[in-house]
């Protein structure tokens, strides 16, 4: 079930710095309390492999997003103390030293939980144990979460393991949705910031198809 359009769930989560720092966050409280957007990516597991390379671009567009107050958090099922473990390592061995931002340790799985974004293809009663079996890693997709300022999702996205993200498409959106709560209009396919955006009405498609 989507989640666009609705408020972010309202729940402590455990997270990790790069100082070794164990703190909650509130994902939707960050948003609402610093009137900032969030955008919150999920990644599969620590000490892996496309995993690295999504954080690390993430790091290196870090500036960017703060230029468009925008906070930029990660997020996993590993434990704080794997992150912290990770954060150590350095990036020539596989690690992601110099992240700065907080990546929360959904160790319970109660938010990615309730975002329905793991990695679970059946669940089966064993009737004789009287326990729930699980096929799949029970880690999470790839989800990306783009939350405004009043904790409403305003984007949402699932890729499958093997499918990196693109770094500068959440910078896009970030974008179109800032010039529609300034300016009111709508942000066409392959809109970039600088250029044509258009009137939500039916002259202004028409306008913009016939100079596009």
């Amino acid at each position: 079930m989507t989640l666009v359009g609705k408020k972010f769930p309202n729940l402590n989560v455990d997270a990790m710095n790069d100082m070794g720092d164990t703190f909650k966050v509130n994902v939707l409280e960050e948003a609402v309390n610093n009137n900032k957007k969030v955008l919150l990516f999920w990644y599969p597991k620590d000490f892996t492999f496309v995993c690295p390379t999504e954080l690390h671009a993430f790091q290196a567009a870090i500036g960017e997003f703060e230029k468009r107050n925008t906070i930029l958090i990660g997020a996993s099922c590993d434990t704080p103390e794997v992150h912290f473990a990770w954060l150590n390592t350095s990036k020539d061995n596989g690690g992601i030293e110099g992240v700065t931002y907080p990546i929360l340790a959904d160790s319970n799985r109660n938010l990615s939980s309730i975002l329905g974004i793991l990695d679970i293809t059946k669940e089966t009663y064993d009737e004789e144990t009287g326990t729930v079996l699980l096929e799949g890693d029970n880690v999470t997709y790839r989800a990306t979460y783009l939350i405004d300022e009043n904790g409403l999702v305003q984007h949402e996205s699932i890729n499958n393991m093997p499918l990196g993200r693109n770094v500068n498409e959440y910078l896009r959106l970030i974008d179109a949705l800032a010039h529609n709560q300034k300016h009111g209009e709508v942000c066409p396919a392959n809109w970039e910031e600088g250029k044509d955006a258009m009137s939500a009405n039916r002259s202004g498609v028409a306008s913009y198809l016939a100079s596009h």
